[in-house]
Protein backbone atom coordinates (compact mmCIF):
# COMPACT_ATOMS: atom_id res chain seq x y z
CA UNK A 1 0.00 0.00 0.00
CA UNK A 2 2.49 2.20 0.94
CA UNK A 3 4.78 1.54 -2.33
CA UNK A 4 1.55 1.87 -4.45
CA UNK A 5 0.67 5.59 -3.18
CA UNK A 6 4.73 6.59 -4.17
CA UNK A 7 4.31 4.77 -7.72
CA UNK A 8 0.73 6.31 -8.31
CA UNK A 9 2.15 9.82 -6.95
CA UNK A 10 5.58 9.18 -9.49
CA UNK A 11 3.29 8.15 -11.78
CA UNK A 12 0.51 11.45 -11.93
CA UNK A 13 3.66 13.61 -11.34
CA UNK A 14 5.40 12.78 -14.45
CA UNK A 15 2.28 12.20 -16.91
CA UNK A 16 0.73 15.63 -15.81
CA UNK A 17 4.33 17.29 -16.66
CA UNK A 18 4.21 15.77 -19.65
CA UNK A 19 0.74 16.51 -20.89
CA UNK A 20 1.45 20.19 -19.29
CA UNK A 21 4.43 20.59 -21.54
CA UNK A 22 3.98 18.31 -24.81
CA UNK A 23 0.27 19.23 -25.16
CA UNK A 24 -1.39 22.07 -22.92
CA UNK A 25 1.34 24.72 -23.53
CA UNK A 26 0.89 25.10 -27.23
CA UNK A 27 -2.54 25.34 -27.11
CA UNK A 28 -3.59 29.07 -27.04
CA UNK A 29 -7.08 29.87 -26.82
CA UNK A 30 -8.47 33.29 -28.00
CA UNK A 31 -4.63 34.81 -27.52
CA UNK A 32 -4.82 34.51 -23.90
CA UNK A 33 -6.15 31.21 -22.59
CA UNK A 34 -3.49 28.27 -22.21
CA UNK A 35 -4.81 25.70 -19.59
CA UNK A 36 -2.73 24.54 -16.58
CA UNK A 37 -4.00 20.75 -15.90
CA UNK A 38 -0.90 20.33 -13.70
CA UNK A 39 -2.36 21.67 -10.71
CA UNK A 40 -4.30 18.54 -10.49
CA UNK A 41 -1.12 17.05 -9.11
CA UNK A 42 -1.57 19.10 -6.05
CA UNK A 43 -5.45 18.34 -5.74
CA UNK A 44 -5.16 14.67 -6.05
CA UNK A 45 -1.96 14.52 -3.74
CA UNK A 46 -2.86 12.57 -0.80
CA UNK A 47 -4.39 14.23 2.69
CA UNK A 48 -2.34 13.30 5.24
CA UNK A 49 1.38 12.78 3.23
CA UNK A 50 3.84 15.27 4.54
CA UNK A 51 3.43 18.40 4.62
CA UNK A 52 6.93 19.56 4.27
CA UNK A 53 7.30 17.11 1.79
CA UNK A 54 4.21 18.05 -0.19
CA UNK A 55 5.32 21.66 -0.52
CA UNK A 56 9.52 20.84 -2.34
CA UNK A 57 6.91 18.31 -4.19
CA UNK A 58 5.09 21.35 -5.17
CA UNK A 59 7.76 23.39 -5.76
CA UNK A 60 9.87 20.61 -7.51
CA UNK A 61 7.05 19.97 -10.03
CA UNK A 62 6.47 24.12 -10.91
CA UNK A 63 10.10 24.12 -11.25
CA UNK A 64 9.70 21.01 -14.04
CA UNK A 65 7.12 23.56 -15.54
CA UNK A 66 9.00 26.26 -15.93
CA UNK A 67 12.49 24.88 -17.08
CA UNK A 68 9.86 23.42 -19.90
CA UNK A 69 7.92 26.74 -20.18
CA UNK A 70 10.80 29.26 -19.89
CA UNK A 71 8.68 31.11 -17.41
CA UNK A 72 11.18 32.38 -14.90
CA UNK A 73 10.17 30.51 -11.40
CA UNK A 74 6.27 31.77 -12.25
CA UNK A 75 4.91 28.44 -11.78
CA UNK A 76 7.09 27.18 -8.88
CA UNK A 77 5.83 29.96 -6.54
CA UNK A 78 2.24 29.37 -7.72
CA UNK A 79 2.40 25.76 -7.03
CA UNK A 80 4.13 26.14 -3.25
CA UNK A 81 1.42 29.26 -2.78
CA UNK A 82 -1.03 26.63 -2.76
CA UNK A 83 0.32 24.01 -1.44
CA UNK A 84 0.98 26.10 1.78
CA UNK A 85 -2.40 27.42 1.59
CA UNK A 86 -4.41 23.66 0.96
CA UNK A 87 -5.02 23.29 4.19
CA UNK A 88 -6.45 26.35 5.09
CA UNK A 89 -8.57 25.91 1.72
CA UNK A 90 -9.57 22.28 2.82
CA UNK A 91 -10.71 23.56 6.17
CA UNK A 92 -12.91 25.66 4.26
CA UNK A 93 -14.36 23.70 2.10
CA UNK A 94 -14.97 20.69 3.99
CA UNK A 95 -14.45 22.33 7.81
CA UNK A 96 -13.11 19.95 10.32
CA UNK A 97 -13.93 17.04 8.73
CA UNK A 98 -10.81 16.36 6.33
CA UNK A 99 -8.62 16.24 9.66
CA UNK A 100 -9.74 12.92 10.58
CA UNK A 101 -7.76 9.81 9.58
CA UNK A 102 -10.25 8.40 7.64
CA UNK A 103 -11.32 11.79 5.39
CA UNK A 104 -10.70 11.01 1.78
CA UNK A 105 -11.58 13.18 -0.99
CA UNK A 106 -13.83 10.98 -3.02
CA UNK A 107 -16.05 10.69 0.17
CA UNK A 108 -16.75 14.25 0.10
CA UNK A 109 -19.79 15.52 -2.21
CA UNK A 110 -19.14 16.76 -6.06
CA UNK A 111 -20.04 20.20 -5.37
CA UNK A 112 -17.49 20.25 -2.19
CA UNK A 113 -14.71 18.76 -4.82
CA UNK A 114 -15.18 21.18 -7.14
CA UNK A 115 -15.14 24.18 -4.69
CA UNK A 116 -11.97 22.74 -3.93
CA UNK A 117 -10.43 22.46 -6.87
CA UNK A 118 -12.02 25.86 -8.34
CA UNK A 119 -10.35 28.02 -5.58
CA UNK A 120 -6.82 26.08 -6.32
CA UNK A 121 -7.10 27.18 -9.44
CA UNK A 122 -8.64 30.47 -8.72
CA UNK A 123 -5.68 31.27 -6.40
CA UNK A 124 -2.88 29.27 -8.43
CA UNK A 125 -3.96 31.68 -11.31
CA UNK A 126 -3.93 34.75 -9.28
CA UNK A 127 -0.78 34.36 -8.32
CA UNK A 128 1.04 33.26 -11.64
CA UNK A 129 -0.62 36.34 -13.69
CA UNK A 130 -0.06 38.99 -10.47
CA UNK A 131 3.96 37.89 -10.99
CA UNK A 132 3.67 37.47 -14.66
CA UNK A 133 2.55 40.91 -15.25
CA UNK A 134 3.93 42.57 -11.91
CA UNK A 135 1.83 45.59 -12.53
CA UNK A 136 -1.30 47.26 -9.93
CA UNK A 137 -1.81 49.28 -12.96
CA UNK A 138 -2.96 46.51 -15.10
CA UNK A 139 -5.08 45.04 -12.40
CA UNK A 140 -7.69 44.43 -15.43
CA UNK A 141 -5.56 42.64 -17.19
CA UNK A 142 -4.76 40.32 -14.40
CA UNK A 143 -8.36 39.99 -13.53
CA UNK A 144 -8.94 39.20 -17.26
CA UNK A 145 -6.38 36.61 -17.69
CA UNK A 146 -6.88 34.94 -14.30
CA UNK A 147 -10.78 34.97 -14.63
CA UNK A 148 -10.75 33.58 -18.56
CA UNK A 149 -8.07 30.91 -18.03
CA UNK A 150 -9.33 29.88 -14.54
CA UNK A 151 -12.74 29.03 -16.70
CA UNK A 152 -10.55 27.41 -19.17
CA UNK A 153 -8.40 25.24 -17.02
CA UNK A 154 -11.88 24.32 -14.50
CA UNK A 155 -13.42 22.68 -17.82
CA UNK A 156 -10.04 20.77 -18.86
CA UNK A 157 -9.62 19.37 -15.40
CA UNK A 158 -13.16 18.31 -14.26
CA UNK A 159 -13.00 16.32 -17.81
CA UNK A 160 -9.69 14.70 -16.55
CA UNK A 161 -11.22 13.98 -13.05
CA UNK A 162 -14.11 12.71 -14.24
CA UNK A 163 -11.98 10.59 -16.68
CA UNK A 164 -9.25 9.14 -14.36
CA UNK A 165 -11.96 9.02 -11.06
CA UNK A 166 -11.60 5.25 -9.69
CA UNK A 167 -14.92 6.00 -7.24
CA UNK A 168 -16.99 2.94 -6.88
CA UNK A 169 -20.25 4.09 -8.10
Amino acid sequence: MFRNNYFINITRFVLLVLVQVLVFNKLNFLGYINPFVYILFLYWYPIKDNKGAFIMTAFFLGLCIDIFSDTLALHSASAVTIAFIRPTIMRFVFGVNYEFQSFKLSSSTRAQQITFLALLIILHHLVFFSLEIFSFSNILLIIKKTFFTFCGTLVICLLLNSLFSFEKK
